[in-house]
């Protein structure tokens, strides 16, 4: 194992640590604030074909994100994670009531089924933003993922495939901003993390 690669298997337990100390009531304020200035964002203002992640309980909540994503007549895509490898894809979400009836996966996390015939955000006009997970940010964009590259893969190929790459936007809880996060050649930056104040 590499020295970056310990270090991010250390931080990630501090992390979760940290994030698991917070009351559900600090993670929903942390969550609304963060939800607002990113639905107040000139980025999400100008994106029509978006993608978000669906949120775990460590996670920022995203589901009030997702509301308004329909509500403004937007495009919605989600994670659909393959079972095998690193591989995922960002597949069209039609409605709220498509949401609550997908299965969930292993990791109690929702997505449509593979076997589930669904547009696929790449083949069909690309993203203008990706929403994108993480477990440790610092301010100008450095981002810690968990460790499966998921992401880092995803957004190589949006760069390859698409003439104008999507914007990134991280969500974060308050610990999760670090002024340092080990990173390597692979990880891919994001364009801007919002945060609630630190105090």
């Amino acid at each position: 194992m590499s020295a970056v690669q310990a270090a991010k298997q250390a931080l990630r337990k501090d992390i979760k640590k940290a994030v698991a100390q917070l009351t559900r009531d600090q993670k929903a304020h942390q969550s609304d604030i963060v939800t607002e200035k990113f639905l107040s964002s000139k980025e999400y203002g100008k994106s029509k074909r978006v993608s978000i992640f669906i949120s775990m309980d460590d996670e920022i909540q995203t589901d009030k994100i997702i509301k308004h994503i329909f509500q403004t007549g937007r495009l919605c895509f989600i994670p659909r994670y393959a079972s095998k490898g690193s591989e995922m894809e960002m597949v069209r979400l039609h409605s709220l009531e498509d949401l609550q009836s997908l299965p969930k996966t292993k990791w109690n996390i929702k997505q449509p089924l593979e076997t589930d015939q669904r547009e696929n955000a790449l083949q069909t006009g690309g993203l203008d933003l990706i929403v994108v997970p993480g477990l440790a940010f610092t301010m100008n964009g450095k981002r810690m993922g968990r460790g499966r590259g998921y992401y880092d893969t995803y957004l190589s190929r949006c760069r390859s495939l698409q003439n104008k790459p999507p914007i990134t936007v991280a969500l974060a809880f308050s610990p999760q901003i670090l002024d340092h996060v080990p990173t390597d050649e692979n990880d891919m930056n994001v364009d801007m993390v919002l945060f609630p104040p630190r105090s």
